[in-house]
């Protein structure tokens, strides 16, 4: 070793500090710094992860988000269609009261109107048979006792003759009778007493007189105007 220079004791030397230092680096130096790279690299990767968790979380809860909005979106819609649905039902209930009660309305003012009517028309009927008792006189040229006065007065009126209802003679069936001023109680029941039936009095001072029966879709029409409109007819 001489013979190439080198001085043993030396390189021993040397190489014990050298050895000394490597030991020293590796346990002081080298060791932590390894640890502390390793440490990095998994607080690196920890934090990869947790970002990656964090984006996945984000996004399923951007999904979910976006879900909630949509299934309330729906739910709304339809809460909004219930109510229209609803309001629409309501409206139509109270149209169809309020045409109910106007419809009864106008029936209760218009059968009072008839009552009312048919009560004045009982009240003047003393009154109209003076006057048609009169004009009879006339007519006829000759006086009739005050009984055969009230007998043609009221067949006129009631088409009620020897206490039968001439046109209904025989008639059956729900009938229908419409005289121009009220009957008398006398005459219903002779009205009655000629059709088998139920009966139905009606007032209609547009007939002038006698009386229209209707039995079912049979019209047996015996009023003045009738016979009127007749007699115009076969003038012509």
């Amino acid at each position: 070793m001489e013979a190439l220079g080198i001085n043993l004791g030396y390189f021993f030397v040397q190489l014990f500090n050298f050895l000394v230092l490597f030991v020293i680096l590796k346990a002081w130096v080298y060791g932590p710094i390894i640890k502390m790279l390793e440490d990095r690299r998994e607080k690196i990767a920890q934090g990869m992860e947790d970002a990656r968790v964090a984006a996945e979380a984000r996004a399923n809860a951007e999904t979910e988000a976006e879900k909630i909005v949509a299934d309330a979106q729906s739910e709304a819609a339809q809460v909004v269609r219930e109510a229209s649905q609803r309001a629409e039902e309501v409206a139509r209930d109270i149209k169809a009261a309020a045409e109910k009660f106007a419809g009864e309305a106008a029936n209760e003012a218009r059968a009072g109107v008839a009552e009312e009517r048919d009560a004045l028309l009982g009240e003047v009927r003393g009154q109209i048979a003076v006057l048609a008792m009169s004009a009879t006189q006339k007519l006829l040229g000759e006086n009739l006792d005050e009984k055969r006065q009230h007998a043609l007065i009221d067949e006129f009126f009631s088409g009620v003759k020897d206490g039968k209802v001439v046109i209904a003679d025989g008639a059956e069936g729900d009938a229908v009778v419409t005289s121009a001023l009220p009957l008398t109680d006398g005459e219903k029941k002779s009205v009655e007493g000629t059709v088998k039936g139920s009966i139905e009095f009606k007032v209609d001072p547009t007939i002038l007189g006698g009386l229209v029966i209707r039995v079912g879709d049979k019209v047996l029409d015996g009023s003045v105007a009738s016979k009127l409109d007749t007699m115009r007819q076969n003038v012509k």
